[in-house]
Formats: C-alpha cells, structure tokens, sequence
C-alpha cells in the first residue's frame, strides 16, 4: 500500500506499531508485572531489518521501563531450517534485560521471572519437522507426527503441574491451536489436521490463567469457568476475514484460584466489505452505488466490494464511477465476479436426441463463450477422436 512520507513505512505498517504502542503506553503506565507475548511478530520468518527495527523499539521501550516482558516463538518467528535462528533471537543474544524468549517448552519460577510470585509454563511452536527428524518419521506419517507431539507436550505439562508450589498462581502461555478454538471465518479447530492441545489441558483447574497466540479471533474458551482461557487475537485487521472482528489486548489480575481478564479495545483501521447480485441492466450502477456505504462511512477505511452479474452485461459497469464514490477510503478493491449461462437451450421442441454428438459439442462451447478460433480447434479435435475410436470398432 501507499507509504507514510515522513517514516517511509507503509500506512498499513503504521497501523499495526500503533497497536503495539497502545498496548505498551497502557503496560507503562498501568506498571503491570509481566507482559506476554504469545508469538508470531511478524508476518514471514525472514522479516525485513526496518520492521525488525520497529519491533525492537517497543521491544526496548518495555526492558527499559523495568517490564519483564515474555516474547514466545511462533510459528511466524521460527526458522524453516534447523540450527538456524528464529525471528525473536537477538533479544536472547544481546541478553536484553528483563525479556525473557522463550523457544522451547519451558518452566519458569519466580528466580526466573526476577522474583514475580508467578509459575509460568511456556509452550512455543513445535516443529513438526523438526520432531519428525528426531524421532525417524517419515514424511508419510503426520498423523504420527501430531499424536506423539500432543503426547508429550501433555505429559510434561502435566509434570509440571504436579511439582508446583501449590501457593503460587500459574500462568500457561502456548502457541497453538486449542480444540473449539474458532478461525475467524467461525471454522472450528478440529484435531488431526495440525498441531491441537487438548481442551482438558488448558482447561484444568490447576493454572490460573492460560494466555494464547496463534488464532487471530479473539475468544475464551472457558468462558464464566476458572482459568480463563484466552486467545486476544490478531492486534489489527489482517485480511477482509476479519473484517467483522473487534481487535483487542488483555489485561489479566491473576490470583491463585481467582483471576478476572480486562477486553481492552484497540481502535484499527476499519475493514468494510460489501458485496452484490446484478441480474438485468436495468439500473446495472444504481444497483452497484448503493451496495457501497456513503463516502463520509468509507474515510479512511480498507473497503472491498464483489459484484457477481451476467458476464454480458460487463461493458455496463462503470469501475472509474465506483472509485470516485469511494474516493475517501483507504484503498477500495473491485472483485468482479461475471456469471456465464451454462444451461444448454434447444430451439424450439427439438430433443436432444436429435442432435450428433459434435452438434452437442459446438452447442456447449457457443454457451460457454469459447471464442470462435479455440472452438474450431476442439470441434477438429473431438471429430479426429471419434473418427480414431470408430476405426478401432468404437460404438
């Protein structure tokens, strides 16, 4: 998209380090005792040296307020390759104070988290390649690979939880999809085709709060039940999949047995998608215009719109007036989505018994609007196989 002329960062850029500044202004000034990140900074695992830069500024921002901040590795984060860094390495590297990258599961007490009462389990991505190539798998088995790593992730969560102080709350984080978790498109996780925690291990009663990252619709999945269990999604408005979805942060007061959660609303850019049937010419942009909001609702905002019509009446749609009635958005993207009659009409009270087979044919490519030249080209060909199946003694 189009790039902000003082920073040179492209706008969209500008609206997601926007979130993140809300959410590090209100961690400052609220002095909360420990920020989680729950995984996935970046788009790619390869992101560029600008976006890296940004990252760590509200990275160093955090460090030098004194805020233990927890920065899980994603599955975005981590390196395609093993022996190679992730994304979040340097933080571990420079040995950045008071944060914390957590690339492997991981069991953190207070000497750890300098001296927050606070037991914190930490599940980053599992590679299935990597665990694959640990255990001798093949690339055949995924099913395998899945059920042995959910095995042992529950195993070791389970150990855990059993050599706890017992006085001390518990805080779960984990970068994966939970079974009844919700993709924004209200797809249900399902097990077998990913990594899935079992429900049963992120809801036991015995964690306190279970912070999540993956999934970008933010939901909790033991709603009105201890722990919560939350997914905050996405900071901002990805893609139009979530164009209908409200972007939140979390506050979490989290007590031994008893912990409430703070929605925090972040204020995104807006998504509008509009979409429309045309079916007669009759009015064929009337109909168009008014599936857009007013251009005063669209300032500023990412704005799709889909118009399905008969392929024939594609020289009545006027794109340039569209743009113009959405001129104030912030970008505006025209789907086209012409319709091609595929019903075969005979004339008259013929029957289709009638008609020879290639008469049949050169009736299919006229209504599917096959340009003369190529239907020549298939009505030679298809004569040519049925003269070769009928020298070989074809019916």
């Amino acid at each position: 998209g189009r790039h902000d002329p003082e920073t040179g960062l492209p706008l969209r850029v500008l609206d997601f380090l926007k979130a993140l500044d809300t959410i590090v202004d209100a961690a400052i000034a609220e002095r909360v005792d420990l920020v989680i990140f729950a995984g996935d900074a970046y788009r790619d695992r390869t992101p560029a040296p600008t976006f890296q830069r940004e990252w760590g500024r509200r990275v160093m921002r955090l460090s030098q307020a004194g805020i233990p901040l927890a920065l899980l590795v994603g599955n975005h984060d981590l390196s395609p390759a093993a022996g190679r860094a992730h994304a979040l390495q340097e933080f571990d590297t420079l040995q950045v104070p008071h944060v914390t990258v957590l690339g492997r599961p991981a069991l953190l007490g207070p000497d750890d988290l300098g001296g927050l009462p606070l037991q914190l389990i930490a599940l980053p991505w599992v590679s299935r390649s990597g665990l694959m190539a640990a255990l001798d798998f093949s690339g055949a088995e995924p099913a395998r690979v899945y059920e042995e790593i959910e095995m042992r992730l529950n195993g070791l969560v389970q150990g855990w939880l059993g050599q706890l102080d017992p006085n001390l709350p518990v805080v779960l984080t984990a970068h994966a999809s939970v079974q009844g978790a919700v993709y924004g498109a209200e797809r249900s996780v399902m097990l077998g085709t990913d990594l899935v925690l079992p429900g049963s291990l992120v809801r036991d009663p015995r964690l306190d709060y279970v912070a999540l990252g993956h999934i970008h619709k933010s939901q909790n999945l033991n709603e009105g039940q201890h722990p919560p269990v939350i997914y905050p999604g996405s900071i901002e408005r990805v893609d139009f999949g979530e164009a209908e979805q409200d972007k939140f942060y979390v506050i979490a007061h989290v007590q031994r047995g008893k912990t409430s959660v703070e929605w925090r609303k972040l204020e995104g850019r807006k998504f509008i998608e509009r979409s429309a049937r045309i079916n007669s010419g009759d009015e064929f942009m009337a109909k168009a215009l008014a599936a857009l909001p007013r251009p005063e609702h669209m300032a500023d905002a990412m704005v799709r719109l889909k118009l399905e019509y008969p392929r024939e009446l594609e020289p009545m749609l006027d794109e340039q007036a569209l743009r113009d009635h959405a001129a104030a958005a912030f970008e505006f993207r025209l789907v086209r989505q012409p319709k091609v009659e595929a019903r075969l009409r005979l004339v008259g009270d013929q029957a289709i018994s009638s008609l020879t087979p290639l008469d049949l044919l050169d009736r299919y490519l006229d209504t599917a609007r096959v340009m003369p030249g190529e239907s020549s080209q298939l009505h030679d060909l298809a004569a040519q196989l049925m003269r070769d199946d009928a020298g070989e003694g074809g019916a």
